[in-house]
């Protein structure tokens, strides 16, 4: 007997206003709370409250050399990433794919399609981002995707530790890949 299995395309593009209620609910789903511990990425033993609101999602949107990638399934969005262009590099940040759907390779398609609209956009040098240093598993992720330690750390929202932390010293640390144009 042979099993047949259907593997659905992926589909990227970019955000439009009209997709920001459904980016907040993915990324708050991907990060904190119950529904994030269905993947492997979730910050719920870290912080609770919920990572971001309808307003600054719509505000990353408006903000100038900023967009919002989107990762499709079936015409259902269930990964998105920030990419903000700043000088001759790019911040990626809020990266997520839904929690049930982890594991799956998505999030590396996600990721690859991100960089590639960095280098098409903006032709930056380097992409960076910033992770919660105690997100180890996380780290080796990046690094396996070709990121590197800089040795640089930035500490935590203090307001936010404060108001969601369930552990003491929270910090980031940056990532970076240097981009080549081949």
């Amino acid at each position: 007997m042979q099993i047949s299995t259907t593997v659905t395309e992926l589909v990227f593009r970019l955000a439009a206003m009209s997709d920001a209620a459904a980016i907040e609910a993915l990324v708050n789903s991907g990060y904190r709370g119950d529904a994030s511990r269905k993947g492997w990425t979730t910050e719920a033993d870290l912080l609770g409250g919920t990572r971001i609101n309808l307003q600054e999602v719509k505000d990353l949107m408006a903000a100038k050399d900023s967009v919002i990638l989107l990762c499709l399934q079936n015409a259902e969005i269930i990964g998105c990433v920030l990419l903000q262009h700043e000088d001759a590099s790019v911040y990626l940040g809020m990266f997520v794919v839904q929690p049930t759907l982890q594991a799956n390779g998505i999030g590396r398609q996600l990721m690859h399609a991100a960089e590639d609209l960095v280098k098409t956009r903006w032709r930056a040098e380097k992409i960076w981002m910033t992770v919660i240093t105690l997100r180890t598993e996380l780290i080796a992720y990046y690094v396996r995707r070709g990121y590197q330690k800089t040795g640089t750390f930035k500490p935590f929202p203090p307001e936010i530790a404060q108001a969601f932390a369930t552990v003491d010293n929270l910090q980031f640390e940056v990532l970076e890949k240097n981009l080549s144009y081949e």
